[in-house]
């Protein structure tokens, strides 16, 4: 089993910084890519950043967070961060890791699927 265990999340006033971390555990074999998505009240959820693992990966952001967000990533300890600046009360949402991960104790019988944490909640608001 495969699981994505979040922290960081928090309230701050606009224009305040905070840090996500999301680290990916269980029988691992190979990770893909792994990403942020956030979901406000009445609204989908979107994708916030995602980095493709490996050289030659690819970094992508919405339009909303360019320049304000940067993703990162430890290969080796498995983990994903998001540093967010500049944060905005329309940033306010639940912020949930995503991760596409090979799993399983051998590589025979092994799959890849898609796998989400629980989300945590970031709230800008003065």
């Amino acid at each position: 089993q495969v699981q994505l265990a979040e922290s960081g999340g928090g309230l701050v006033q606009p224009g305040e910084s905070l840090t996500l971390s999301c680290v990916v555990s269980g029988s691992i074999i190979s990770i893909n890519h792994m990403g942020w998505y956030r979901q406000a009240p009445g609204k989908e959820r979107e994708l916030v950043a995602v980095s493709t693992i490996g050289v030659g990966g690819d970094t992508k952001y919405a339009d909303s967070v360019k320049g304000r967000f940067t993703i990162s990533r430890d290969n080796a300890k498995k983990t994903v961060y998001l540093q967010m600046n500049s944060l905005k009360p329309e940033d306010t949402a639940v912020y949930v890791c995503y991760a596409f991960v090979q799993s399983g104790r051998t590589r025979p019988g092994s799959r890849w699927d898609d796998h989400w944490g629980q989300g945590t909640q970031v709230t800008v608001s003065s």
